[in-house]
């Protein structure tokens, strides 16, 4: 199963709030969602809100989104701990809307991971069974850098041992941060989302990971729209090409494979029901090099 954790969709460029201003030209509605998940067997779908940004994709049209498009979707909420709405809006995301996780940005949403605000948003979660995504997104110029680093994250894991995290972008550019955190909590996890525009930051990261002895919880994600599936897993299986015809190591390729074909959802706690669609076959999945 190829599972694609971390997609958008957007109907306006304004829901992401100004500090998304550059994004105009990407086509993020439901159609080119859907034409560029055709490599995939299930992609979680994540909303957003940001009282700080003024942004909001709201879980609604995440909601529908994944009921039109059923079994392949599954949606996470944007829930943003600042806001004092927040229990209601977990709330309704689980109880009525059938969303099965959460999405948080604490350097866009302008709020220390181990606030108290944020805390009691995790014990809920936990609570309720919804993993949590983290999202640094600390290229966007009004991001609280100081907010995003995953080593703050540390805290959050050894105080809710039995939430599922994941961070995406591996954390960057704090990878070995990542790594380790990897390797000391069960239930966290980390994304290639947003990574692969690197070839030597991915290349780098996925080695560390490798030599650490946790690429095994290293997720596949697209960061769609910023990027499609397909070019995601194709830059993934390229990933060794700086260690072609040198004396640099190379990422088994097996290994690369278990990133693609990790079953994320069951790895996170997703429960469905419904068998995955059929997607049609191509090259980048075969094992040639």
């Amino acid at each position: 199963m190829i599972v694609d954790c971390h997609t958008r969709i957007w109907t306006s460029p304004a829901q992401l709030g100004a500090a998304f201003a550059d994004v105009g030209g990407l086509c993020a509605d439901e159609l080119h969602h859907r034409e560029a998940l055709g490599p995939v067997d299930r992609a979680i779908v994540l909303g957003f809100k940001s009282r700080y940004l003024g942004a909001e994709i709201p879980n609604r049209l995440v909601a529908e989104c994944v009921r039109r498009n059923a079994p392949k979707l599954v949606g996470f909420a944007g829930i943003d701990p600042t806001d004092p709405v927040w229990p209601e809006d977990l709330r309704v995301a689980q109880d009525e809307l059938n969303l099965k996780g959460v999405i948080l940005s604490p350097a866009l949403q302008d709020f220390h991971p181990c606030d108290t605000r944020a805390q009691r948003l995790y014990e809920a979660c936990e609570r309720r069974g919804l993993p949590i995504v983290f999202e640094p997104s600390h290229r966007q110029a009004a991001a609280r850098l100081e907010y995003a680093e995953p080593a703050l994250l540390d805290e959050v894991a050894r105080s809710f041992p039995a939430l599922r995290i994941v961070i995406a972008r591996l954390g960057h550019p704090w990878i070995s941060e990542t790594v380790v955190l990897l390797g000391k909590h069960p239930h966290v996890y980390a994304s290639v989302a947003g990574l692969l525009r690197q070839p030597w930051e991915s290349y780098t990261a996925l080695l560390s990971a490798s030599e650490y002895g946790v690429i095994d919880k290293v997720l596949f994600g697209s960061d769609f729209p910023f990027r499609a599936p397909a070019a995601c897993i194709e830059a993934l299986y390229s990933v060794n090409q700086f260690g072609h015809g040198s004396v640099l190591p190379v990422i088994p390729r097996e290994q690369l494979r278990g990133i693609v074909e990790r079953d994320t959802l069951q790895l996170l706690g997703i429960r469905t029901t419904d068998a995955p669609v059929a997607r049609p076959s191509s090259k980048i999945f075969t094992d040639e090099d």
